[in-house]
C-alpha cells in the first residue's frame, strides 16, 4: 500500500448528511425567529386580495358582475380562489405553518424564560470600572441600606460581603413571551370561530321576511361543526329602506345614509321590536350578528299571459349596472304563462331622462323618476326543467327562446314604462304592466365564537410588545469598601446603552444621598 492510499485511509470520513439531519434542519429553520416573522408577513400580504378582489361570502353580487364584465379575468381568479381568499388551500397552507412555527418559538422559550425567573442575578465583579457606565464617591454607605434603596427602585437584588448585585427588566421577556403566545390564541380563536361559526348572505325585498333558518340564506358557509340546530332562532320583517343622498355640488348622487327599518322577533315567541339597521351598526342577537352590506331597486311588474291569466306579479330584484346611477338589468321569468313560457329584459332607471340621441338613462341614484326600459321580449321554453342551474339574472339560450317585438301603446317604440303603464305583447303573448318599485338588501349574517378571544389575544399581543421593545434589561452593581463606594452598571438589551445612561446616574444619586434626602 502507498503512502497517499495510507494517508487517504486514515483521514476522517465526512459523515453524511441523511433523513434525520434533515429533518432536524427543517424544524430548527421553522421554528426559528425570522421565518415566524416571514410568515407573519406572508399571512398579512395574503390578506391584501381578500380586500381588493371582492369575495363571494361577502359580497356575492360583486362576483356575479365581474363573471359578466370579465369572465376571462374571474375565471383566473377563481382558479387560484382569490374568490374565497380566507378558505384557500394556500392561505390555509401559510396559516399552519405560521401556527407550527409559533408553537415551535413558544415552547423552547418559554423553558429559556423559566430559568431566568429563578436564576439570581450574578456577583458583582471586582473591577466595576471596566463597565460601560461606572462612578465612585465617597461615604458610609452599608450593603444593607444600598440593598434596600435599589430595592425602592423594583431591582431585584442580591448581597454579599461588601458587595450589592441588582437586576431589572424581566418584564421584557415576559412581553415578548406573552406576544407570541397572544399570537398563537389569535389563530386558535380564529380557527375555533371557522369551526363552530358560520355565515350567510340573503337578499331581502322590502315587506318580506326572513327567518334565520338555512333554507332561508341563498348563501350559507357553515363550519364542520354547525347543525341546522345550531342557528339562533330570531326573524324578522324588512319593513322599509331609504337611503339619504346628495343631491347638489360636486359630490351629487353620494349616498350619505342607509336605514333599514325592521321588525325583530327575537325568538319565535317574543314581541316584535323596532329596530333600526345600517352600515357597521348590525343587529346583533345572542352572540349572531346581521350586517347590511347591499341595496338595489326591485320594480313591481305584473304578467297577463295569452289566455288573460296573471301568470306572475311580484317584485323583481335588479342587478346593479352603473353604481354612480343605480341603473340595474332586471330579468323576468315567467314559467306560467300560457300558452309559452315568457322572459322579459329590461333597464331600471331610477331618475329616468331622455338623452339627445333619443335614448334614455338614469340620472340619479334616487328613486325621482323611475322608469323601465324593455330591452327584449321572448316566448319559448325557459329551460328552467332542463335540470341544469341557472342564474336568475339570466335568460334561457337564444335557441330555446323566440323573439317577440311588442307593443307600446300601438307602436313599437321602445319608450321606457312608468309606473302604471303596461306594454301589449304580439299576437296576443300577453301583457307586461309596471305597478310599482321596491328596494331589496343583502344582508350577511354570522357567529363568530371566537371573535371576542380574538380582540382578547389582540389586545394582549399589543401590551406585550408595548412591554417588549419599551423595557431594558439592564444590571447595576454596588461595591463597599474603605470609604470609597464603587457603582457599575451595564445594559442586556442592545441599542439600549444612552437611555441607560441618564437612569444609571439617578441610581448614582440615590445611593450617595444622605439618610435624610432619600426619606
Amino acid at each position: 500500500m502507498s503512502v497517499k492510499e495510507l494517508e487517504k485511509e486514515r483521514a476522517p470520513q465526512q459523515a453524511g448528511f441523511g433523513l434525520v439531519a434533515w429533518l432536524r434542519w427543517g424544524w430548527r429553520t421553522l421554528t426559528s425567529m425570522k421565518t415566524a416573522l416571514i410568515l407573519l408577513f406572508l399571512l398579512a400580504l395574503a390578506s391584501v386580495p381578500g380586500s381588493l378582489v371582492p369575495q363571494r361570502g361577502v359580497d356575492p353580487d360583486k362576483v356575479a358582475q365581474l363573471y359578466d364584465k370579465s369572465p376571462t379575468l374571474a375565471e383566473w381568479y377563481d382558479r387560484f380562489q382569490l374568490f374565497e381568499v380566507f378558505t384557500s388551500v394556500w392561505f390555509a397552507a401559510i396559516y399552519l405553518l405560521l401556527f407550527t412555527s409559533l408553537i415551535g418559538c413558544i415552547i423552547p422559550r418559554t423553558a429559556t424564560y423559566l430559568r431566568e425567573v429563578r436564576r439570581k442575578p450574578p456577583a458583582a465583579p471586582k473591577n466595576l470600572s471596566r463597565l460601560p457606565h461606572f462612578a465612585s464617591f465617597e461615604g458610609d454607605l452599608q450593603v444593607d441600606r444600598a440593598a434596600a434603596r435599589l430595592r425602592k427602585l423594583r431591582f431585584r437584588v442580591v448581597t454579599g460581603d461588601g458587595w450589592v448585585s441588582a437586576e431589572k427588566g424581566y418584564l421584557r421577556e415576559t412581553g415578548n413571551l406573552f406576544f407570541h403566545v397572544a399570537l398563537m390564541g389569535i389563530l386558535l380563536a380564529v380557527g375555533f370561530g371557522s369551526l363552530f361559526g358560520y355565515r350567510g348572505n340573503v337578499l331581502v325585498v322590502e315587506g318580506d321576511g326572513f327567518a334565520n333558518t338555512v333554507a332561508a340564506y341563498d348563501r350559507f358557509i357553515p363550519g364542520s361543526q354547525v347543525s341546522a340546530e345550531s342557528l339562533e332562532p330570531f326573524s324578522f320583517q324588512l319593513e322599509d329602506f331609504k337611503v339619504a343622498y346628495q343631491v347638489t355640488g360636486e359630490k351629487r348622487g353620494q349616498a350619505l345614509d342607509y336605514t333599514a327599518r325592521l321588525k325583530v322577533n327575537d325568538s319565535p315567541g317574543s314581541p316584535a321590536r323596532d329596530y333600526d339597521l345600517k352600515v357597521n351598526d348590525p343587529l346583533e342577537i345572542n352572540g349572531t350578528q346581521t350586517y347590511l352590506i347591499g341595496n338595489g331597486y326591485a320594480p313591481v311588474f305584473r304578467v297577463t299571459d295569452g289566455k288573460g291569466q296573471v301568470a306572475f306579479e311580484g317584485p323583481v330584484p335588479c342587478l346593479i349596472e352603473a353604481k354612480a346611477t343605480m341603473t340595474s338589468g332586471c330579468v323576468v321569468k315567467v314559467p306560467d304563462a300560457q300558452p309559452s313560457q315568457l322572459g322579459f329584459l329590461l333597464q331600471f332607471l331610477p331618475t329616468s331622462v331622455p338623452l339627445t340621441d333619443g335614448t334614455y338613462a338614469s340620472a340619479f341614484p334616487g328613486e325621482l323618476n323611475p322608469e323601465v326600459q324593455l330591452v327584449g321580449a321572448f316566448s319559448g321554453d325557459l329551460g328552467l326543467r332542463s335540470g341544469r342551474p341557472q342564474s336568475v339574472y339570466e335568460l334561457a339560450p337564444p335557441d330555446l327562446m323566440k323573439k317577440l317585438t311588442p307593443l307600446i301603446m300601438g307602436k313599437s317604440v321602445p319608450k321606457p314604462l312608468a309606473v302604471g303603464q303596461s306594454i301589449d305583447l304580439p299576437k296576443g303573448a300577453g301583457k307586461l304592466e309596471f305597478t310599482g318599485v321596491k328596494q331589496w338588501i343583502t344582508l350577511q349574517t354570522a357567529y363568530d365564537p371566537g371573535r371576542m378571544p380574538v380582540l382578547i389575544a389582540a389586545a394582549t399581543a399589543v401590551v406585550a410588545i408595548a412591554l417588549s421593545l419599551m423595557i431594558r434589561r439592564r444590571r447595576v452593581f454596588v461595591r463597599l469598601g474603605n470609604g470609597v463606594v464603587e457603582v457599575g452598571g451595564l445594559t442586556r438589551t442592545e441599542g439600549s446603552a444612552a437611555g441607560f445612561a441618564e437612569e444609571f446616574a439617578d441610581i448614582v444619586k440615590l445611593l450617595s444621598a444622605g439618610e435624610k434626602d432619600v426619606r
